[in-house]
């Protein structure tokens, strides 16, 4: 199975290329851009087409989320007239006021927010027009490298010693960026045999949590694992803000569907966050720090 994904500097996109490194059935080619011509298309001839989220559209220019949704459509042109499957991933942000419960696959979201808006019509045109397409709604993309990756420079934040702030009062579903590249080649691997699966999916991770939680949990498993290896690091703190004040914004994806269809499993977000400080601790090893935490 060949796959061509868009905008190589993504945490997904490099998510992907690991996986697909791993695997002996998966190739893939990788666009710098997220703009996709025909004659481009044409010449890699793969079997599908993927495209990364825009991690927080809504702290984004609003031109920039309507470049995102014009390149978008413009791949959905080529994708058609070439016959070639088309995945978008999309932030759970689209569902701007949140729901009091988990969010099923068959709620199309109605943000107020313009720019948002513009997404969405996004969506509804792929849906109306074009049956072999996979719209993946995603929550809170986390990773150690990449645009959009949170965890790094949460990571290189708390290290330096300065203060994060982060929301207690807006509740999502973090998500390893590996997992959902694990999940994509899975679900692709089984379009290709003949699942026929096309729609819209959620894909988030277990355990639904605050943005504060989060990250105050990730400070603490980064001071266990820093202690651990005798080094004296003072990190920064957590500071909590509160953007609701009636009452807690509840984004939390409903991923029963992936499951029943494709056999997904969502991953844990503290394992993932573990693993991933596993392998920054490895990294930061190879690299030689010295008794400052600063690299050697």
């Amino acid at each position: 199975m060949k796959l061509l994904i868009l905008d190589a500097g993504h945490c997904l996109s490099l998510a992907l290329a690991r996986e697909a490194n791993r695997r002996s059935d998966t190739e893939l080619v990788i666009e710098h851009e997220t703009q996709l011509t025909a004659e481009r298309l044409q010449s890699v001839s793969p079997d599908a087409v993927i495209i990364p989220p825009l991690a927080h559209p809504l702290n984004m220019a609003p031109a920039a989320v309507m470049a995102h949704a014009d390149a978008v459509e413009a791949c959905l042109v080529a994708c058609q007239s070439a016959d070639i499957a088309l995945v978008w991933c999309v932030s759970d942000q689209l569902y701007e006021d949140g729901f009091d419960v988990p969010i099923d696959e068959h709620v199309v979201p109605a943000p107020r927010d313009d720019s948002l808006r513009r997404l969405v019509r996004t969506g509804n045109r792929i849906r109306a027009d074009y049956d072999r397409h996979l719209i993946v709604r995603l929550g809170p993309l986390f990773a150690l490298e990449g645009s959009h990756a949170w965890l790094n420079e949460l990571l290189d934040s708390l290290v330096m010693g300065e203060n994060v702030r982060a929301a207690e009062d807006v509740i999502f579903c973090p998500t390893s960026a590996d997992a959902v590249a694990l999940s994509l080649i899975g679900m692709l691997q089984q379009q290709s045999c003949g699942a026929d699966a096309w729609g819209a999916y959620h894909l988030a991770g277990t355990e639904p949590v605050s943005a504060f939680t989060f990250t105050s949990m990730v400070r603490t498993q980064l001071s266990t694992h820093l202690e651990g290896r005798g080094e004296q690091v003072t990190l920064g703190e957590v500071q909590a803000l509160k953007h609701h004040h009636d009452a807690k914004l509840r984004r939390v994806l409903n991923c029963r569907r992936v499951l029943d269809v494709f056999g997904v499993h969502q991953k844990p977000w503290r394992l993932e966050v573990g693993r991933m400080l596993d392998a920054w601790c490895l990294t930061r090893d190879q690299q030689g720090v010295d008794d400052t935490g600063a690299t050697s």
